[in-house]
C-alpha cells in the first residue's frame, strides 16, 4: 500500500480538553522547547498518560527561544540552545518539581543555534545556523557548562537560494566511536570530524565532507541501531538519503527516497527523522504536506519502502520524537500550536491519532 494517505476523521473527543488530574494512570514527563515571543515563554513541562492521552503541567522556566532540548546520560541535567543573533547562547538546568532551574549559560560559538548533543562523556554540540558553525563545550558533573571549548567553521555553498552559505542544521556523535558527523544545509553536504578528547577539539577527518544530492539540504539524521547506516533527511527536496560505510570506513551517499505521496506538487519542507529501535521502521515530517511520511526497512541493505502517510492533525510538524516504549509518537505543529499523540502499531509502523493539546509555537519534544 505505496504511498497510502491515512486520513482520520477525528470525532468531537478527540478535539476536546478533559480533566485528567484524577485519573489513576500511569504517566511520562515530556518538556517542549518553543520560539518565544508569540505567546509562548520559554520551556513546558508536560504529561502523556499510558493511553496516549496528554496533560500540560505548565511553564517550566522562562527563557528565550529555546527550540532544542536534550539531556545529559543520567538524565539530571537539561540542555537548551537559545536560538539568537549575533551569538547564540545554550543554558543548563536542574529540574526541581515542576520547574527548569537555570545552572549556567555558555555561547554556543556561532549565531542562531537551532540544535544540541550531548555524549555519554559529557561533551556538547552545538549547530549554529546562520553562521555555518559547530560549537564544542563540556558540561561539567554539577550541570555547569564549559566556555568554548573549539569551533569548527563550515565553508562552500549549494545550488539553491538557501544555499548561498553554510547553514549548519544538525551535528551529531556517532554511536561508539568518537566520530563527529554534522548536516550541513547550505553547502549541502555532511561534515566528518574526530573528537579529540585529549586537546578537546574538533580534527578534520579525510574526507571531510560528503556531497549530498544538488538541492537536497541535509538538515537531521538517524543511526540505524546496528551501527549498518545513516539515514539523512534533506529538507529542501523531501527525501531520505540512505549513506552506508565503504571497506575504507569513509561513508558513501546511496539512493534517496521520496518523503511526499506522487501526486502532491505543492511546497514542502522536510524537518525531522527517526528510527525504531528495532531499526525496522523510519518516520519523517513534511512541513507544507503536513504529514508524517512512514517507511519499512529493508534489514539487509537499508533500502526504504514507503508504507504510508498520516497527517499531523496540525500545521508545520517541525519536530517529533517516540515514546521511551515506542508505542506512541508525538509531533510539535509548530505553526498551528498544538502536540498530537499517534498510536503506533509496532507490527505494521502506522500510526493514528489519539489526543490533541494545546502549546505555543512548539519545535522540540523531549521525553524525561
Amino acid at each position: 500500500m505505496k504511498h497510502l494517505i491515512l486520513i482520520i476523521t477525528l470525532s468531537i473527543s478527540f478535539c476536546c480538553c478533559r480533566d485528567r488530574m484524577g485519573d489513576n494512570k500511569s504517566r511520562t514527563e515530556f518538556y517542549v522547547g518553543t520560539y518565544t515571543g508569540s505567546g509562548s515563554q520559554g520551556i513546558y513541562k508536560y504529561l502523556m498518560y499510558d493511553d496516549g492521552t496528554l496533560e500540560r503541567v505548565g511553564l517550566a522556566v522562562k527563557t528565550e527561544n529555546p527550540s532544542y532540548l536534550a539531556f545529559n546520560e543520567n538524565r539530571k541535567f537539561l540542555l537548551a540552545v537559545n536560538e539568537n543573533s549575533p551569538e547564540g547562547t545554550i543554558e543548563s538546568y536542574r529540574m526541581e518539581g515542576d520547574s527548569l532551574i537555570r545552572i549556567s549559560r555558555s555561547e554556543t560559538g556561532g549565531a542562531h543555534p537551532c540544535f544540541v548533543a550531548i555524549n555519554e562523556h559529557a561533551y556538547v554540540l552545538t549547530a549554529n545556523y546562520t553562521s555555518g558553525t559547530i560549537g564544542l563545550l563540556k558540561l561539567g558533573s554539577n550541570g555547569k557548562l564549559s566556555e568554548l571549548l573549539d569551533i569548527e567553521q563550515h565553508t562552500g555553498s549549494g545550488t539553491t537560494d538557501r544555499q548561498q552559505g553554510p547553514h549548519a542544521h544538525s551535528a551529531w556523535f556517532e554511536p561508539g566511536t568518537s566520530r563527529v558527523i554534522s548536516a550541513d544545509l547550505g553547502t549541502n553536504e555532511l561534515w566528518f570530524s574526530d573528537l579529540d578528547t585529549v586537546q578537546e577539539k574538533l580534527c578534520p577527518e579525510n574526507p571531510q565532507r560528503l556531497r549530498m544530492d544538488p538541492g537536497a539540504g541535509p538538515r537531521h539524521m538517524a543511526f540505524h541501531p546496528d551501527g549498518k547506516w545513516i539515514y539523512v533527511i534533506n529538507e529542501l527536496n523531501s527525501t531520505v538519503t540512505l549513506v552506508k560505510e565503504n571497506a575504507n570506513g569513509e561513508y558513501e551517499k546511496g539512493t534517496s527516497f521520496k518523503c511526499l505521496p506522487a501526486d502532491y506538487n505543492s511546497p514542502n519542507y522536510c524537518a525531522d527523522i527517526g528510527i525504531t529501535s528495532d531499526g525496522r521502521f523510519v518516520y519523517a515530517s513534511n512541513r507544507g504536506h503536513n504529514s508524517i511520511a512512514i517507511f519499512k526497512t529493508d534489514e539487509d541493505n537499508g533500502i526504504l519502502e514507503s508504507v504510508g502517510h498520516q497527517i499531523t492533525c496540525g500545521d508545520w510538524p517541525r519536530n517529533f520524537k517516540l515514546s521511551p516504549d515506542e508505542n506512541y509518537l508525538l509531533v510539535a505543529n509548530q505553526n498551528s500550536n498544538n502536540i498530537v499523540s499517534f498510536k503506533r502499531d509496532i507490527t505494521t509502523g502506522y500510526i493514528e491519532p489519539v489526543d490533541t493539546i494545546k502549546a505555543p509555537s512548539p519545535v522540540c519534544i523531549l521525553f524525561r
